[in-house]
This record gives structure tokens, sequence and C-alpha cells, in this order.
């Protein structure tokens, strides 16, 4: 699968550019059919290879699940799970009477990704909530507790409303207010805080469909994320962390040196939509990558614009929709 192969959506695809550069988790909010299952199942194709102490993780992880191909010594492809809404948390987050890994653990140095986000159980997506946060997750039997890795880029999809067409300039959005609000009130605030981007992914118009021009290739995409992992990994050497999505509060302190002209916007933009210190800290470290993507050691004015693009979700429950 290659990025080639989707005509149009360049903002969409800049965002996962994005993503895979920094390991961000994204959100995509769209109409049916409109591409957004085609272009999560593309990121695989612009993620950096694995490592090789990272494929023995994954090997290991495979193996005790019982899900290593016949005759595999060592999976060296970056996993992408796709579990449909209607997961078990035990089946997410791993667990049976003999524990075993979950699809979080599965999805380690890979790609988990949840489709129509809002179809999964609520308890299940807030269990979500301490993956994210840890990188791991630990099963308590009375046996004893056994914890497993769980550090992958979370890539979720969404309609806007439960008709799909909020916002469509072709079909009439047949939802109220309040069934939309109840629709967006099935993804916590917590949860949504966890996720550095919201991006929307529109309906494509027939000139754009039948379009003659070439689109990038994922490899060439691939060549500037690699080139902005390669700045992350000399400038975590020895942290223990290799993207700046991972990065703690006292690290965004000292590797997010920001221009005064950035930091004015960004408070304006925390205090106009009441952002959480998480969601600040988010832009934060969305704005590094940008900046690394640019080649530039302090994040500006636009690296902080960009990355305020991608909250659509922050600036649509401000205006109450």
């Amino acid at each position: 699968m290659d990025f080639s192969d989707i005509k149009g959506h360049g903002k969409a695809k800049r965002a996962l550019e994005i993503a895979a550069s920094g390991s961000h988790n994204v959100l995509l909010i769209g109409p049916p059919g409109s591409g957004k299952t085609m272009l999560a199942r593309r990121i695989p194709s612009i993620l950096p290879p694995l490592t090789y102490e990272e494929a023995l993780e994954v090997t290991k992880i495979h193996s005790i699940a019982g899900l290593l191909p016949p005759y595999a010594s060592l999976l060296t492809e970056r996993p992408f799970r796709s579990p449909h809404h209607t997961i078990s948390d035990a089946a997410l987050i791993g667990g049976g009477h003999v524990p075993r890994p979950g699809e979080v653990s599965l999805a380690t140095h890979g790609v988990l990704f949840l489709d129509e986000l809002p179809e999964f159980k609520r308890h299940v997506l807030d269990a979500l909530r301490q993956p994210l946060e840890d990188g791991f997750v630990t099963v308590s039997r009375v046996t004893g507790a056994v914890t497993f890795p769980a550090r992958f880029m979370l890539v979720a999809s969404m309609n806007p409303c439960p008709c799909g067409y909020l916002g469509d300039p072709k079909r009439a959005c047949r939802c109220s207010l309040r069934e939309i609000r109840r629709y967006r009130s099935r993804l916590s605030g917590p949860l949504l805080d966890r996720i550095d981007i919201h991006i929307e992914v529109p309906a494509l118009s027939v000139s754009e469909l039948s379009s003659e021009r070439e689109e990038e290739p994922s490899g060439r995409i691939r060549e500037r994320v690699l080139r902005a992992r390669k700045i992350q990994e000399e400038r975590f050497k020895g942290k223990n962390i290799y993207a700046n999505s991972q990065m703690t509060p006292r690290l965004i302190k000292r590797y997010c040196p920001t221009s005064p002209e950035g930091l004015e916007l960004l408070g304006k933009a925390v205090e106009k939509l009441g952002l959480s210190p998480r969601s600040y800290h988010k832009i934060l470290k969305l704005s590094r990558t940008i900046a690394d993507l640019d080649g530039k050691d302090r994040i500006e004015t636009e690296h902080i614009a960009e990355a305020l693009q991608y909250r659509i979700l922050d600036r649509r429950m401000m205006e109450g929709i």
C-alpha cells in the first residue's frame, strides 16, 4: 500500500507525515467513504523500519500470543492491528485466566487502528488511557501480575455526526444538535486529550478523483520522516524514549524553545479554547515535530499555528457542536 494510490487529501497526508515523524496519535474525522481507512492503512509505509531490538520485542509478544507465523524466527514489519468495535476490554488491553497480551501490546512499535471510534464501548476506550500514557499495561490476577509493553501509535477514525454528513457540501445532515453532542460525548475528554492530531478528511469531488496529477509516493514521505526521527534519536540519546510524543513536561521545557510570538499565540489559543495542561503540552510536542521536519532548532510562530490547526475537535466543542 502506498500514499501515491490516494488522490488529493494533501492536508490529511501532511498531518499523517507529522504523526509518523513524532509518533503522535491521530483522529481522522470525515463522512463515510471519504478515505479515512485508506489513509490509515498506508501509515506503516512511511514509518521507519524496525530496529533489531524493536523486532525482538515484537516477535516475543506475538510468540506469547501464539500469533507467530510458521517458520518465522523474527518479525521485521511494524504491526498494524485493527480490532472490531465489538472488542472487549480484556481483548484490547490483555487478560485471561493465564494473562495474554491484548491488541495494545500486539500493536507495540506499530499502529493500533480503531475504525468508527465512537462505536467502541465507553469503558473499553477509557481502558486505553493508561497504556497511552505509560507505554505498558499490567494485568493482575490472583496468582500474580504480568506487565506487557504497549508503546504504539494510535490512529482512529470517526464520522462527524451519527449520519456522517455534518458539514458535507452535497448531502444534508439529518442529525439534531442534541444527537451530535450525544454522539461526541461517547469519547471522553481524557481520551481526546491523549490524541495529538484531530484532522478532517472531507469527501473528494469528482474532479479531484479523476485528476491525472501524480501523487507523492510513500518512499519520498518516508525520507522526510526518517530525517526528523534521526534528529529525535540524537536529541533523546540515553533517555529511554525515541520520539517527541514521549517527552515529559521536564523534557518539553528543555527541548521546546519557542519564540516569544509563538508562545503568545499558544497562550491566546489555550485561553480561547479552554485547553487542559495536557493539551498545552501536546501542542508543544507537535510543534517540536513540525520544527524538526522544517530543520529548525527553535519552535517558531508558524509551527505553533500549524499545530493548532490539528485541534479541530477543541474548536468545535468551543462552538458547541
